[in-house]
């Protein structure tokens, strides 16, 4: 007899699901580390220090995306890529690294020049900036794994490049070196996390560089390029407006905001992206699969999307106040906003996956073009009042902002609903209805949530109520609803817990 895991219909899936456990066990860990080194910084360090951060994070994310260059989704979407093909993209992203690195050396006291001539960010960003080299180092490292969706080692490099990163950086907050707190422990994480995959993966690059390989991956890449150019451009001219309209503290409010509510989101999208995307291509070439496929992923995103949105909103201020007292309480409502633009940002890079899957990637660059489109009218539109405050809200003029953002992403989901349901062979009622139940339920708990915020006033009893509440209502309607998704995920959960007998079969 031969020992195999109890069998889960057919291999794909297995692996899907392994992909999916690691990812989470990655994103899960990751995530703990960094808010717990993210909140002993926040209470430590004054709002000033995060508002210079703030600053040069700005640029920050623009150069990275010239680095990762959008040719790594080009590789994952590639059935079988060669040796050759990940050499090239490697020697490529590391070129275009040195070189982004070397502009912004020269070009850091024009960052300084944008928020009021502030001379200490020119230091600042020169050694935040070496996180570049570092970053392109491991992009093709981390593809290879994901291709094969053997995400262990990702998880384990990211979790060590965290840990490091965290001892120098609260240790520097402490030793009052402010702001170079957060910068060196950015460049750590990203040393530790790089080196870590080049000494276990075993592959090296051949010293060979082939153009025709190069100008295979730019159909996808160059749109994929242009996609995530757009969109880096979007996720961060907010932060550069409220830094150059309205100064460096009203700046580390909306990061703090942005931070926090980010973990969530890019969790859940980033979870989704890389256990999703692996497995649409396989089944690209088969519509009714497909259409089924896109179908269980619709409803597993809601199922997962819905209420951790929803209860994080509720729970917004005593998770605040817990976290970090009341030194961030302006920073409260946006959070809340920016978790409700949130939904529409998961559902549309969902949507992009299946586009991305069956290669259109005009329709990905078109859709782009139409959600920044929005975001820029509604963003010049709410311009002119983003400095505004009020004697009890230092925020209100960004407030303003995001409700815009959050007007104009809804818009774009809608538009991007017809599109794609049309691709995956579904009507737009089909993928509005994926999400409706869930959607439905996170309402009617969030209300009751709310009402216990009422009566409890202690910021931890009332925080552990809420999540409890949350927690067994959400558990309790889909179970007597007969929820196949949340079946599978408990079977799925079961399955993969250590320590459980394999069965033997016969063979």
């Amino acid at each position: 007899g031969m020992l195999v895991d109890e069998p889960m219909g057919n291999g794909l899936k297995a692996m899907t699901a392994r992909s999916i456990k690691w990812n989470v066990i990655d994103r899960v860990s990751s995530q703990v580390l960094y808010a717990v080194t993210g909140i002993i910084l926040a209470r430590v360090l004054s709002r000033e220090d995060f508002g210079l951060v703030g600053a040069v994070m700005v640029f920050q994310a623009f150069a990275s995306l010239f680095v990762d260059s959008g040719f790594s989704y080009a590789l994952i979407q590639r059935k079988n890529p060669s040796r050759l093909d990940y050499s090239t993209v490697l020697w490529f992203n590391m070129a275009v690294a040195v070189g982004v690195y070397v502009i912004l050396f020269f070009g850091a006291p024009v960052i300084a020049w944008c928020y009021d001539g502030d001379e200490r960010l020119v230091a600042l960003s020169r050694v935040m900036f070496l996180s570049f080299i570092l970053n392109a180092s491991a992009i093709v490292q981390t593809n290879r794994l994901m291709k094969r969706m053997d995400v262990k080692m990702v998880a384990v490099s990211n979790t060590l490049g965290l840990v490091a990163g965290a001892v120098v950086g609260i240790s520097m907050a402490f030793g009052g070196y402010g702001a170079w707190a957060i910068v060196w422990q950015t460049i750590i994480l990203n040393g530790v996390k790089s080196l870590v995959l080049w000494v276990t993966s075993g592959w090296r690059p051949l010293l060979r560089f082939s153009m025709a390989s190069l100008r295979g991956f730019f159909k996808v890449g160059s749109g994929m390029m242009a996609s995530s150019f757009l969109n880096v451009l979007f996720q961060n001219v907010y932060a550069f407006f409220i830094g150059n309209r309205a100064g460096l503290v009203p700046l580390a409010y909306y990061t703090q905001a942005d931070k926090w509510s980010k973990m969530g989101i890019t969790s859940i999208s980033q979870v989704l992206t890389s256990s999703f995307l692996p497995a649409l291509s396989h089944v690209q070439d088969d519509e009714e699969r497909f259409c089924r496929v896109s179908g269980k992923m619709n409803r597993f995103t809601a199922y997962i999307l819905m209420p951790a949105m929803g209860f994080l909103a509720v729970m917004a201020q005593p998770i605040f106040h817990c976290l970090f007292g009341e030194k961030w309480d302006a920073s409260v409502v946006l959070f809340q906003l920016l978790l409700a633009r949130g939904v529409f940002t998961v559902l549309t890079s969902l949507y992009n996956n299946y586009l991305v899957a069956k290669a259109q990637t005009k329709t990905v660059v078109a859709m782009e073009g139409l959600r920044d489109g929005a975001a820029m009218i509604f963003l010049l539109a709410t311009l002119p009042w983003i400095a505004l405050t009020k004697t009890d809200d230092p925020v209100w003029g960004i407030k303003l902002l995001l409700y815009g953002q959050l007007g104009a992403s809804a818009l774009t989901w809608g538009v991007m609903a017809v599109k794609t349901a049309r691709v995956a062979g579904r009507t737009v009622w089909g993928f509005v209805a994926d999400i409706l139940p869930y959607l439905a339920e996170t309402a009617v708990i969030m209300g009751i949530m709310w009402v216990e915020s009422l009566f409890v006033a202690n910021d931890w009893m009332l925080l552990g109520t809420q999540a409890a509440t949350g927690l067994m209502l959400y558990l309790g309607f889909n179970g007597v609803m007969n929820s196949v998704v949340q079946g599978e995920v408990i079977s799925m959960l079961r399955k993969n817990l250590p320590g459980k007998p394999k069965k033997r079969v016969r063979g």
